[in-house]
């Protein structure tokens, strides 16, 4: 089994909430701090800076580097999405044409736009990097879409947490859902592999699942199903590694299907976000406020 060493940093208060991470243009970790809209940068070995929003109750949640050089975030609780540069830290905020819609997973399309979930409205989103956005609707109500990741197939493809199923939507919209083996699975996370497939979380089944670019479908019972995996993302071999909000650890999975576990320091971290960072190493976002880094040793 890989061993790995894990060190936490601390980046804020523990009511600040580090919700999810991800690997910026500019060799900086970005992270959303979702209980006091803020969002964070971090170089590794650096020291933290964080930029406050204009509205803290605006529950910055899934982020993600954009085709523009800019890093982009869903703002959950003000039906916004968001746009920061890394270069100072300047923010634009972008309305979406249907209220309420409570946009959470956010992700760069292969098409030169950012791509985005809706989870109150049973839409898919697309935004150019000038603001335009496009909706797709989907066909079937309160699914609550959450995680999107781009494909190696050139398609979207995003977790229905509560449609229990894997959509894939083209850039020309048109939608596909694959119902999964296993009832009342409720998907969260979700991330393109190395190889050709997508890797994605079963947080009520404690499962991990892949899905080839056909639509068949593996699922890989963890050791303590109770764990409620979040978070998952590939590190440079192909394996995946995935969050246990539930269980406090990290995860790996190999193409093969063998599983580790390993314990994060702290109890009660909650881990959420998990991203493969620019120094190689995996690091997660921790809503006891702080961010941790796992290398595999």
């Amino acid at each position: 089994m890989t061993q790995v060493s894990i060190e936490e940093y601390a980046v804020a208060g523990r009511d600040g909430g580090p919700y999810a991470i991800t690997a910026g243009p500019d060799g900086a970790l970005w992270f959303t701090l979702v209980h006091s809209g803020r969002i964070g940068r971090l170089v590794p070995g650096g020291e933290v800076a964080t930029y406050q929003l204009d509205e803290p109750s605006c529950r910055p949640t899934v982020i993600a580097s954009g085709p523009d050089g800019a890093v982009w975030f869903t703002e959950y609780q003000a039906h916004r999405i968001g746009r920061i540069s890394v270069d100072g830290g300047a923010v634009e905020e972008f309305a979406l044409p249907t209220a309420d819609c409570a946009p959470f997973g956010i992700t760069c399309g292969p098409d030169g736009a950012l791509w985005f979930t809706e989870t109150a409205a049973d839409r898919i989103g697309r935004i150019t990097p000038d603001g335009q956005v496009t909706e797709f609707p989907l066909p079937v109500s309160g699914a609550f879409p959450s995680a999107i990741a781009a494909g190696g197939d050139g398609a979207l493809w995003f977790a229905l947490n509560q449609a229990h199923a894997i959509g894939r939507i083209t850039t020309d919209g048109t939608v596909s859902l694959h119902p999964l083996p296993t009832e009342a699975a409720a998907p969260v996370g979700i991330t393109a592999g190395r190889d050709g497939g997508l890797w994605f979380v079963e947080i009520a089944a404690g499962q991990i699942g892949r899905i080839a670019s056909d639509g068949r479908i593996t699922e890989y019972p963890l050791p303590d199903r109770t764990a409620r995996p979040h978070a998952v993302t590939t590190d440079g071999s192909g394996a995946a590694w995935f969050t246990e909000w539930g269980g406090n650890r990290v995860g790996r999975i190999t193409s093969d299907g063998a599983i580790a576990v390993y314990d994060l320091p702290t109890p009660g971290s909650e881990p959420h976000g998990i991203a493969l960072g620019p120094d190689g190493a995996l690091w997660l976002a921790l809503e006891n406020g702080a961010l941790a880094r796992v290398v595999p040793g």
